[in-house]
């Protein structure tokens, strides 16, 4: 309780609590929850460019489109970076066939050893933690991933890697890493699709509802998350004026924030939201289906 007291006052135009972490140290937190590795973008990654901002809806919501999956749960595996990979792809491949799947996190646990070429010992290393830019490159590498219920979810460590190519149902056509800028992260969600984002989830423990705006936060990243979307007044307290946010798809189940969801305010980097951002694009599946033959 002294934890979400102090987020409380740190934070007031969210509401904070007791919730199913509540009970777990910072560090504990951070091992068996989060997961994201604080590595460098690589070097090989696409530059995004510069969209305009002209012109955009005031609200947009990709869960409203029907391109985004029911919120999953990562368990206590520092997996959160295959679920912000997997919802990202899950999207674009939406964009580029209508279909929406539900992809496997468990593949990229088992099977992703990427490393980042400019970081000795950066790889992606299943519930101990990765990266969504270094598991777009393996994507891009296997072929693509398969559906969930293929190769389902257990939250255990890296097993045995278990891929089967027939079984692919999205594959990596490219990605691009975002400008930190957080002007840009808008028309880049409207235009390609729910962008994986890496956040600093302090405050994110004792989250209950509401739109978090924390007076002080650190902008280092350590959790992988999806932004889906974003509101221009989310409701805040009588006597805070109603704050521009982002909606973020979590992936500790719905019975956690608003139903598995997350918004945090826009507009100044809060919580290093803008400064790592990818979007990655998906291959048709009638031309994923030739390049197979």
């Amino acid at each position: 309780m002294r934890r979400a007291k102090r987020h409380q006052l740190l934070d007031p135009t969210a509401v904070h609590g007791v919730t199913k972490f509540s009970d777990l140290t910072p560090s504990e937190f951070r091992r068996q929850f989060l997961g994201l590795k604080p590595l460098k973008l690589p070097a090989d990654a696409q530059k995004a460019p510069i969209l305009p901002t002209d012109d955009l809806p005031d609200d947009f919501d990709w869960r409203d489109q029907g391109a985004v999956t029911g919120v999953k749960d990562q368990g206590s595996c520092g997996s959160c970076w295959s679920f912000s990979t997997t919802g990202a792809l899950e999207g674009a491949h939406y964009l580029a066939t209508g279909e929406l799947v539900s992809l496997s996190e468990q593949q990229l646990v088992d099977c992703d050893h990427e490393c980042d070429p400019q970081e000795y010992g950066a790889c992606d290393s299943g519930c101990n933690g990765g990266l969504m830019t270094t598991a777009f490159e393996y994507t891009i590498k296997a072929g693509g991933l398969e559906r969930e219920k293929d190769y389902p979810y257990t939250g255990n460590a890296r097993g045995p890697c278990k891929f089967d190519k027939t079984k692919i149902a999205a594959s990596v056509s490219n990605f691009s890493v975002i400008s930190i800028d957080e002007d840009q992260i808008a028309p880049n969600s409207v235009k390609h699709g729910p962008l994986a984002v890496g956040i600093n989830a302090v405050f994110m423990q004792t989250y209950i509802h509401g739109v978090s705006c924390p007076y002080i936060c650190g902008k280092h990243l350590d959790h992988g998350v999806l932004l889906v979307g974003y509101g221009s007044a989310g409701y805040a307290p009588v006597r805070f004026k109603n704050k521009p946010y982002w909606i973020i798809k979590n992936s500790w189940g719905e019975n956690w924030g608003e139903n598995g969801y997350y918004k945090i305010c826009r507009g100044n980097n809060v919580c290093g939201v803008d400064s790592m951002v990818s979007s990655v694009s998906a291959l048709h599946i009638l031309k994923r289906q030739q390049l197979s033959h």
